[in-house]
């Protein structure tokens, strides 16, 4: 079984609360963009009332766009049925203090409706019906990600007003691997890592990335849930400290026309007796090589849960290490899936996603596409032993309008998440591409404006 053992238990809060420690608690779910939505509580209120019970939420949480504008398309939500409310129902696994926020704790909610039955729709709950599908062949997914995002010195309302303009980077040059750049802001990396371990996730490193003012922390790899829920909590929170010291940092998947925030996400199986599942006597495990194969097969269908915003896009471009290729290879960063380690760290990392990406839809996507695989039993072609760039594989879509299409009409998508979470991400697509089709940009008035 899976460790479910919370940061901080139940038992542990009624002391805390007693003793003058906690005086709010805070219960939120990630929405279709992976952000954290919910409500702040009096402390001795959750605990009387919220913890056994739950409170509710105006459905429409799950049916805007980005700017929480109410759109149309959406069969769970609108106008017609009249913004009623789901349930959120409080998960004590997910329940951690908040280092950041004095006298703070925080649990994740499920949703459902007031019959009890789940919001089908909800990532988490996506998320929750692959992982159950894995579970019952007998197998656990242990995932990580590796979020990296930018530092601007600019406050989050400074670079609101420049309209994001000529923000200054916290680094001036390509810092990756640095230590001399990671120091420059070392105390900002030092307070998000003992906030982070505070918060109960295990920190391993920080370092620089490539683009003026890019850095990464990782984390510990634990069960796929976890991971996810740890993962939305260290966005939401690494926003909250960055205001906090008057900076800002983004997670845009393409901020400008350097290199990309990524987000890799390494996968690997572990069955009932916690081995690794994808470890063979001769490397690959046949498991492995029919999960991989299904990633290969499904990953333009579920491009949309990888790349899911018009930005992530702008990623996809030879020679910048985001990929182009759909191709595996043996530790080759040009392919979109690159298998690393070897015996119980043997797993294989989706280099598609970037920062923007939510991260229970993701997850969700690579276990449905390595479930097509074993089930199917495909055969795992052979690696791309060079550059995937250029050796002419089939391309990964290259705009969110492309990989839409290729959601809305795949019988593997529709197989795995059913008609009705197909439909709705869809039509978040299409709220997005309609909003972007309508708007003037920038691009189009420095062109056009004097000399067309």
């Amino acid at each position: 079984m899976a460790d479910r053992t919370p940061p901080l238990s139940v038992e542990e809060l009624h002391a805390l609360v007693a003793g003058g420690e906690i005086d709010t608690v805070v219960l939120a779910f990630p929405d279709m963009q992976g952000r954290l939505q919910g409500k702040r509580f009096a402390a001795r209120f959750f605990l009387d009332e919220v913890l056994h019970h739950g409170t509710e939420g105006c459905d429409y949480l799950l049916a805007v766009d980005p700017e929480m504008n109410t759109v149309d398309g959406y069969a769970m939500s609108s106008w017609e049925r009249g913004y009623g409310d789901f349930a959120m129902r409080p998960d004590p696994a997910t329940l951690r203090r908040i280092p950041w926020h004095p006298g703070t704790a925080l649990l994740l909610a499920d949703l459902a409706w007031n019959d009890g039955t789940p919001v089908t729709v909800a990532p988490r709950q996506i998320l929750r019906r692959q992982l159950e599908r894995l579970a019952a062949l007998g197998y656990t997914a242990q995932v990580g990600t590796e979020l990296e995002f930018i530092v601007f010195k600019d406050s989050y309302e400074a670079a609101w007003d420049a309209d994001y303009r000529g923000l200054t980077p916290a680094n001036q040059y390509n810092v990756d691997y640095s230590i001399l750049g990671t120091g420059r802001v070392e105390p900002l990396l030092r307070r998000l890592r003992n906030d982070m371990a505070g918060a109960g996730l295990t920190v391993e490193s920080a370092k620089g990335e490539c683009n003026p003012g890019q850095h990464e922390i990782a984390f510990r790899y634990a069960e796929a849930l976890r991971t996810c829920d740890q993962h939305a909590l260290y966005k939401t929170g690494a926003k909250e400290i960055a205001a906090q010291e008057g900076v800002s940092i983004t997670f845009m998947a393409k901020y400008n026309e350097r290199e990309g925030n990524s987000c890799h996400i390494h996968l690997s199986l572990a069955d009932a007796d916690g081995r690794n599942a994808m470890a063979g006597p001769d490397g690959m495990s046949d498991v492995m090589r029919h999960f991989l194969a299904g990633q290969l097969a499904a990953l333009r269908d579920f491009c949309l849960l990888y790349a899911p915003n018009i930005n992530s896009y702008k990623r996809f471009q030879p020679g910048s290490f985001a990929p182009t290729a759909v191709a595996w290879g043996h530790d080759n960063r040009t392919c979109a899936l690159r298998v690393v380690g070897h015996g119980r760290s043997l797993r294989f990392e989706n280099r598609l996603p970037g920062g923007d990406v939510n991260p229970h839809l993701a997850v969700a996507g690579l276990v449905a596409a390595g479930l097509y695989g074993v089930e199917h039993q495909l055969e795992l072609p052979e690696p791309c032993p060079g550059n995937a760039y250029t050796a002419g594989f089939e391309h990964v879509p290259t705009t969110l309008r492309e990989a839409a299409g290729l959601w809305e009409n795949s019988p593997i998508a529709k197989a795995a998440f059913g008609d009705e979470v197909v439909a709705h991400y869809r039509n978040m697509a299409r709220v997005e591409l309609d909003a972007f089709d309508a708007a003037v940009t920038d691009w189009e008035l420095r062109r056009s404006f004097e000399r067309l």
